[in-house]
């Protein structure tokens, strides 16, 4: 009689992080500060600091720009949101930033992105199933990170529909976003226990 074949089960340990959360009550006043100036911001948060927030607080000045861009490029920008975090998605993928993509998959969902579109992104695969403008946008934020550069047929479609101030805005959204999943990944970021791996370790 032949032997069953059990599939082993291999567990994913996750990276532990590298710093120390800093609770209200240790914070100096410019942690203070850069805690009630993110609570008092467009994001809709009011409880614990996470993620990038949480890194930040160990340097409150760092900070405090940073956040300050993150809301205006998130929330500001004359690129729609399901565009906007098209883009991030994209950057998440390219530096297989998990707390990045864990965060805004869901928000990118919401602002109109269908599901199947960002599995396709998240497998860094051509998303077929998206809208021509996302497809448009993860075709030159994948070109802009390999290349370091846009060629002149990318940028001349990116301008077609985005217009000079919104492809200037495009690139920012790209830059503070790397900027992001460099931190996250570099402090290594906890997602929820309970929260699968987007990408391999």
């Amino acid at each position: 009689m032949a032997k069953k074949r059990v599939a082993k089960r291999v567990a994913t340990k996750r990276p532990s992080y590298r710093l120390k959360d800093i609770s209200d009550e240790q914070m100096n006043p410019l942690q203070r500060s850069l805690r009630d100036a993110i609570y008092a911001g467009p994001r809709g948060l009011r409880k614990k600091l996470t993620g990038p927030f949480q890194i930040w607080l160990n340097a409150p000045e760092l900070g405090h720009l940073a956040q300050a861009l993150g809301a205006h490029v998130r929330y500001k920008t004359s690129l729609p949101p399901r565009l906007s975090e098209t883009a991030i998605l994209a950057t998440a993928h390219f530096w297989r930033a998990q707390y990045e993509w864990h965060a805004h998959a869901i928000i990118a969902e919401k602002a109109g992105v269908k599901p199947q579109t960002i599995k396709e992104i998240q497998a860094g695969r051509e998303p077929k199933s998206g809208a021509k403008d996302e497809r448009l946008l993860v075709e030159a934020v994948r070109e802009l990170y390999k290349t370091r550069r846009l060629s002149d047929g990318t940028y001349r479609r990116v301008k077609a529909l985005l217009g000079e101030a919104g492809t200037v805005e495009l690139i920012g959204i790209c830059g503070y976003y790397a900027m992001i999943a460099m931190t996250l990944n570099v402090f290594r970021a906890e997602l929820p226990p309970e929260s699968p791996l987007p990408f391999p370790e």
